[in-house]
């Protein structure tokens, strides 16, 4: 137990998610100090570079490491759907939208069984989310315009809960929407 306090020490001056630059600030030798915590089991990692203090904070919601794999990032489309009560199928892929490079199906993550997915939008586009415990979540009506967006269409689109809506807040942010979008939307609500 004594070769442990020094790495506990230096565990407890890290958050619960962190980068191996986070790290270099509390540990000589980072590399060494982060394979020995990761063999231990006292830290995970979750791609290279990114890393969870479970021992001391247990494991965070999926939500939470998302948004912090690539920053500016929120949640969004099927995820942020059913998070709303859009759609009431359990989603297996938490979306996530970012203004960076890194996204695509190769740069998914797996996290607890869910898969997190990245995808990049352009940054007039990135808006309407809010900042609820840790995570950036987009409001009901950003997920809808985003889904259109990036998968062509909402799945059971014929099922959704459209009572909490706000179709004017919906019809507004679609202006900055691809026209094709904008037309899917007026044929959902009319």
């Amino acid at each position: 137990m004594k070769e442990n306090k020094p790495t506990l020490k230096r565990l407890k001056l890290l958050p619960i998610l962190f980068r191996k630059q986070d790290a270099e600030k509390v540990a000589p030798h980072t590399a060494v100090f982060l394979a020995r915590a990761v063999k231990k089991e006292l830290i995970h990692r979750l791609n290279r570079g990114n890393y969870i203090n479970s021992f001391l904070y247990g494991f965070p919601g999926v939500e939470q490491v998302a948004c912090f794999l690539r920053p500016p990032a929120y949640i969004s489309c099927e995820w942020a759907l059913n998070y709303h009560g859009i759609i009431l199928q359990a989603p297996r892929v938490c979306s996530v939208v970012t203004l960076s490079t890194s996204v695509g199906k190769h740069r998914s993550v797996e996290y607890q069984g869910i898969t997190i997915e990245f995808s990049r939008i352009t940054p007039k586009l990135f808006k309407g989310f809010y900042f609820d415990n840790g995570v950036y979540m987009a409001l009901p009506e950003k997920a809808i315009l985003d889904t259109m967006y990036f998968r062509g269409k909402i799945p059971a689109e014929d099922e959704i809960e459209i009572d909490d809506v706000d179709i004017k807040v919906l019809l507004k942010m679609s202006d900055k929407y691809p026209t094709s979008i904008r037309r899917h939307i007026q044929d959902l609500f009319d």
